[in-house]
């Protein structure tokens, strides 16, 4: 996913850029809010899902007034708003010039790749030119429909294990850590300390993987869970 980061912190912005290098994420950069408003329309022309991490203290312009130049100019990146304000108003006001969400420093790694995966999915304009289905060896999840599958034999789930689901099989064998999980699936109302998504795994694991011969569901100790073909050994 291409994302344009808009920070004046040169501390931030290098940790941001290197974590979502990490990740895979093609990452650009600006410095103060008129740069971020140029490069803004700039990468729109070429990816109009790039999601863009746009402070709200910058030099020259503000965030706020960056975000509100662009939605005037009918420029719709993804907009993830980053800021040390974190009051109802300060939010309020962020999210009524056109920002898709918000984020308040300090913030978890992990919820802000969650944050960003939902931006991205939100913004994708184009329906994709493969078939709406997903496959990890014999399980199948038909997005269209909404229907999942293993071995040809229908499976009966909720709408809830179902967007798991989904979430799991949308990159087989990448670990999925239960912060990022939770925000994904419940949203970021919910409770960090609950433990609904182990309850969910422990559903999705009883419902995919009792009865066959090959477990797809794998459990790291202490760390998440991910979805994938292990060859036997």
């Amino acid at each position: 996913m291409n994302i344009l980061i808009v920070e004046d912190d040169a501390r931030i912005s290098d940790f941001l850029e290197r974590g979502l290098r990490a990740e895979g994420h093609r990452v650009k950069l600006a410095r103060t809010g008129p740069d971020g408003l140029a490069r803004a329309r700039e990468v729109f022309l070429d990816d109009p899902g790039t999601v863009m991490l746009l402070d709200v203290m910058l030099p020259g312009m503000s965030g706020l007034e960056v975000c509100q130049t662009l939605r005037a100019t009918q420029v719709q990146l993804p907009i993830l708003m980053l800021t040390a304000l974190g009051s109802v108003d300060d939010r309020v006001a962020g999210l009524r010039l056109g920002a898709d969400d918000y984020l308040v420093k300090p913030f978890e790694f992990e919820e802000l790749l969650a944050r960003i995966d939902a931006l991205g999915r939100r913004g994708r304009l184009q329906p994709p030119a493969a078939p709406a289905r997903l496959k990890v060896a014999d399980l199948e999840l038909d997005l269209d429909a909404m229907r999942a599958s293993r071995a040809g034999v229908a499976l009966a789930m909720t709408a809830r294990e179902l967007a798991l689901l989904e979430l799991l099989m949308s990159a087989p064998g990448r670990l999925f850590r239960r912060e990022r999980i939770l925000a994904n699936v419940w949203g970021t109302s919910e409770d960090p300390l609950t433990n609904v998504v182990d309850v969910y795994v422990r559903r999705l694991r009883s419902k995919i993987d009792d009865g066959n011969a090959q477990p797809l569901i794998h459990t790291v100790r202490g760390l998440g869970y991910r979805l994938e073909a292990v060859p036997s050994a």
